[in-house]
């Protein structure tokens, strides 16, 4: 039986950053505040706090000072920037420069909307992280859009400005917007008063149709991946929508061997917030169950 592990699966460039910043860190320092889980997924945090990293929430950091604290790919609203700053602490600023760029243009838009009494709408996961730093851009007024089943809370006679949490699908984002579009003509507004940025990260969502490749050349698939992550979640089900013998885990004690009885090749993939070291054990556990 063959075991391949994918070689595009991994962590993706923003994750890769934050963790190399808290393990520099941690090289010569004995702990390091991280603000939030730094990655959505409890074995390479777990890897991580064994060497210092501490994990706090938003009401700790509120009570710590002089202390340096690492803010996550995510990134964050300005009110925690403006809170270290009154604390006296010194921030690791590991935000995704995709994102960085992104928060920029949602601050630039909102100024925008204040002016023509537009509203700032954004594609997303309600109090994901990133997209609570997204809507802190706006003072907390931005509209978060999960799903069409959510667009009533949008004003569709005045200007809106459509943005996207940066890892949410491509076709959700077409789906929204065609359906926004729909409703502006419905109630006879002027549709160039819509305006609709596609801010999805493309090293993100590029990994969809590799993936769907990788699902279909193997036998059975071993997703590896954390249970929190959103990502890990939408790519597991493109696996699955391609072969059927796909299956969660978070590490190798959760592998059933029965899984692998007439597999001649299993493929190893996972999320953007799974490190490559995890898929390895895993690939290797696997190869020694079929020994």
């Amino acid at each position: 039986m063959v075991v391949t592990v994918d070689d595009k699966s991994g962590f993706c460039f923003g994750v890769t950053n934050a963790i190399g910043k808290a393990e520099e860190i941690l090289a010569s320092e004995s702990e390091l505040y991280c603000l939030g889980e730094i990655v959505h997924n409890d074995v390479e945090v777990s890897r991580l706090a064994d060497k210092g990293l501490v994990t706090i929430d938003h009401n700790l950091l509120k009570n710590i000072n002089n202390r340096k604290v690492l803010i996550r790919a995510h990134g964050e609203p300005p009110t925690t920037y403006q809170q270290a700053k009154a604390n006296g602490l010194e921030i690791i600023d590991a935000s995704c420069p995709v994102v960085l760029k992104l928060q920029e243009r949602i601050r630039k838009s909102y100024a925008t909307a204040l002016q023509n009494g537009g509203q700032i709408v954004i594609y997303g996961k309600k109090g994901h992280a990133e997209v609570n730093g997204l809507v802190g851009q706006t003072e907390n007024s931005a509209i978060v859009v999960e799903s069409i089943n959510d667009i009533d809370a949008i004003d569709f006679g005045k200007p809106i400005c459509l943005y996207s949490q940066t890892t949410k699908s491509i076709e959700g984002f077409k789906a929204l917007k065609a359906e926004i579009e729909r409703r502006i003509a419905e109630t006879g507004s002027d549709l160039s008063t819509f305006e609709s940025h596609d801010t999805i990260c493309r090293q993100v969502a590029n990994r969809q149709p590799q993936l769907m490749q990788f699902a279909k050349t193997n036998d059975v698939i071993i997703f590896v991946s954390g249970k929190k992550s959103s990502n890990g979640k939408v790519l597991y089900e493109v696996c699955r929508s391609q072969n059927e013998q796909t299956y969660m885990v978070e590490d190798e004690s959760e592998i059933e061997s029965s899984w692998f009885n007439q597999a001649q090749s299993v493929g190893i993939c996972g999320a953007t917030s799974t490190p490559r070291w995890l898929m390895e054990r895993v690939a290797q556990h696997i190869r020694e169950i079929k020994l």
